[in-house]
């Protein structure tokens, strides 16, 4: 019955994600191992949707690695439990709860033993510029734990490139790439562990900056990245724009352009926004100003839409199979929702 109910989570928010999203593109999934022990290593972008997207899309039923703070009430970490999360500590959770770190890492070695799959943040943070920070140790201490407890079973560790088109707006398009797995037995040295660490961080990185876009320049980011907005490069193809960004000139500036829509697309527009005007206003005025970072806009935004729609499309055939009849009802409630759909595929 467990397995059931998140199967059926997991199918609910997956098809949501699909109805969000105009595109969805997966690449490398041929390099997921099954059944073996691996550790999933994306970039961290856009907070909830970074886990939503790879858990329903990986091939696989991992469980999560996740900070701490987001346990703190008792009915949340039974369904945080439920969900496959795993509280992880963090310096800023305060120098005694560090210790409970090795627990987490011994039961992380117990789930790589059992051949599943562990998502983790090397990161360690989330932020919406295209650029991959600095990664912590953290996950290569989890790592090497589990190498010196199960020295017999290779253990594979996959990065993994989150691409977003927009990141923050909408309708928004994505990109996940999967790199070829990493056995990471092969390079943990027990005499050698910081050299180890270096060597493991330094690949993950490395790989992870020819998965997604990546802006090295952190002080001239913006220069970069406006001049990638000008040029219209596809985000959704980090390989050919990062080529883009090695040929540009980072002192340059240059004036925002905003893309003009045309007579279509305006109307295309109008026409969305006067259908599901309700859920617009109650988005606007009610939820988008309870969204504290911008890293957190797309999250809340797809949060909101999983559980409005399904609402406002009942209330609307209700009222409409009142009003006139039910066959009516459903055919509006049809029109809606493929209207809605066409316009995310579309812009």
């Amino acid at each position: 019955m467990k397995n059931i109910g998140y199967q059926l989570l997991k199918n609910w928010i997956k098809t949501g994600l699909y109805f969000y999203y105009g595109k969805i593109q997966v690449s490398g999934l041929e390099n997921v191992p099954k059944g073996k022990p691996v550790l999933f290593l994306p970039n961290h972008q856009s907070a909830l949707l970074d886990v939503l997207l790879i858990g329903v899309n990986c091939n696989r039923k991992p469980f999560f690695l996740t900070r701490s703070d987001v346990f703190t009430k008792p009915t949340l970490k039974k369904f945080f439990a439920y969900l496959r999360m795993i509280p992880i500590y963090r310096i800023r959770d305060g120098r005694e709860a560090l210790k409970n770190n090795q627990a987490v890492f011994d039961q992380c070695a117990e789930i790589f033993g059992n051949g599943h799959a562990i998502l983790m943040f090397p990161e360690a943070n989330h932020n919406i510029k295209r650029r991959v920070r600095p990664l912590s140790k953290g996950f290569t201490r989890i790592l090497f734990n589990a190498v010196e407890q199960l020295p017999d079973t290779e253990i594979h560790i996959i990065p993994v490139g989150l691409n977003y088109k927009s990141n923050s707006g909408f309708p928004d398009r994505m990109a996940i790439y999967y790199d070829k797995s990493i056995v990471v037995n092969t390079m943990y040295d027990a005499n050698d562990v910081q050299g180890s660490v270096n060597r493991v961080k330094g690949m993950v990185s490395d790989r992870l900056k020819t998965l997604t876009t990546h802006i090295a320049d952190e002080k001239q980011y913006d220069n970069i990245s406006g001049q990638l907005n000008v040029l219209d490069v596809d985000f959704l193809n980090p390989f050919e724009t990062n080529k883009v960004i090695e040929t540009i000139d980072p002192r340059k500036s240059v004036k925002p352009v905003k893309k003009e829509k045309g007579f279509f697309g305006v109307v295309g527009t109008a026409v969305f926004t006067v259908l599901n005007f309700p859920l617009l206003l109650l988005w606007r005025k009610w939820a988008r100003p309870k969204v504290w970072e911008p890293e957190f806009m797309g999250t809340l935004r797809f949060g909101f839409a999983l559980l409005a729609y399904p609402v406002y499309y009942a209330l609307l055939f209700v009222i409409i199979a009142l009003f006139c009849n039910g066959i009516v009802g459903l055919g509006v409630i049809v029109f809606l929702f493929l209207y809605n759909w066409l316009y995310v595929r579309t812009n």
